[in-house]
């Protein structure tokens, strides 16, 4: 027998249904996106990564600085945390500036004067993201030249990669940190005009060390060749809403969800970071703001041969 709530009831009800999704609402437009932050720790076997190269990366995407949603406090906090992980080295994955969803857009001299305040051993390296582009309205009318975040970012020693690769080593093992240039660079041809270069970047690893790529939009996860030992990426943000493990704003590439976390397919591997910032609306629910913490290598590996 179907026993209907009495009008108490359904006031309780409709009561305490109106109460959750206002507490929702401020978690998702507040508490979540500006107050917490989280390390994401990935410790992934990769077949083509030297066992023997122990080494602690920190990836830092998205920031997209700006008040309310980004102030530097923000930053200073997120560079506070990634130091006291003690990082053999830190990778910056682009979209430093905030976009439209800014109240107020803030200096990117002061954002990489911050980021020179980010301690690894073997440094600090850079890409850039399609906001880099869009927020600069001089590479946008003329699509020519680099976004001024680049020679900002040079300036303080963090080099900026674009289809570049630079060979470092850690305890006499080395290994290669490759860059690509933006997928999306222009926006009025985001969809037709990209700036990355895979076979250029190649050309630039000399010998067979390991691989770590850097490409902000993890599209082109679909078609990288298996040099890579492990591709990064950010841009989604994770979709911003995720619920139940799944990112519904975000769509997948032929049939791939490359939405969030550690993708496998055909033995490669990809990272994907939910980042700090937020774009479109000033949401975040269910992938909190997130500093990705690899550890790669073995603990029990052999010491390198003298």
């Amino acid at each position: 027998m179907l026993i209907l709530p009495n009008r108490r009831q359904f006031l309780t009800g409709l009561g305490a249904g109106a109460a959750l999704a206002a507490g929702s609402g401020i978690y998702a437009f507040d508490v979540e996106p500006m107050h917490r932050l989280v390390v994401t720790t990935y410790a992934p076997a990769l077949p083509r990564w030297d066992p023997a190269l122990r080494l602690r990366v920190a990836v830092l995407a998205d920031f997209h600085i700006c008040e309310p949603f980004m102030p530097f406090d923000r930053v200073a906090e997120i560079v506070d945390a990634t130091n006291a992980l003690k990082p053999d080295l830190i990778l910056l994955l682009g979209d430093y500036p905030a976009g439209k969803i800014a109240w107020r857009k803030l200096p990117l001299t002061e954002f990489a004067r911050m980021m020179d305040g980010l301690k690894a051993p073997l440094g600090t390296h850079a890409i850039l993201g399609n906001h880099d582009w869009w927020d600069d309205e001089a590479v946008q009318t003329s699509q020519r030249g680099s976004p001024a975040v680049k020679g900002l970012l040079e300036a303080r020693g963090i080099p900026v990669l674009e289809n570049q690769a630079v060979r470092l080593v850690k305890d006499g093992r080395p290994f290669w940190i490759a860059g690509l240039a933006d997928q999306q660079p222009f926006e009025a041809d985001w969809t037709s005009v990209s700036l990355a270069d895979v076979p250029l970047t190649l050309r630039a690893v000399t010998d067979a060390a390991p691989v770590i790529l850097m490409a902000h939009e993890p599209e082109i996860f679909l078609t990288l060749p298996d040099r890579f030992a492990l591709t990064l990426a950010g841009h989604t943000h994770g979709g911003q809403v995720r619920l139940f493990g799944r990112s519904p704003a975000i769509r997948r590439v032929e049939g791939h969800d490359y939405s969030y976390g550690h993708v496998v397919q055909d033995g490669r591997h990809m990272i994907v970071s939910g980042g700090f910032g937020m774009s479109r609306i000033p949401v975040r629910f269910g992938v909190p703001p997130e500093i990705v913490l690899l550890e790669l290598g073995q603990a029990d590996a052999a010491a390198p041969a003298a």
